[in-house]
């Protein structure tokens, strides 16, 4: 299985929320402000289906943000 570069994920993030507060991104996924942030340091990564729910949200796919 291939290892997630958490450092990696976490610029996609950042670059992706763009303008967006993370209290924003956060409100529109249905997830914590806390949980954002904690994707956007690297100290997590999300579960499945966050992850896809953050793919739709920005429009890509799991692979480009997770794993590419």
């Amino acid at each position: 299985m291939e290892k997630l570069d958490s450092a990696r994920i976490a610029r996609r993030l950042i670059d992706l929320r763009g303008d967006r507060s993370q209290q924003q991104v956060a409100d529109d996924l249905g997830i914590t402000r806390a949980a954002v942030g904690m994707y956007e340091t690297g100290e997590r990564i999300p579960k499945d289906e966050v992850k896809a729910a953050i793919a739709r949200y920005y429009d890509k796919t799991v692979q480009e943000i997770f794993f590419d």
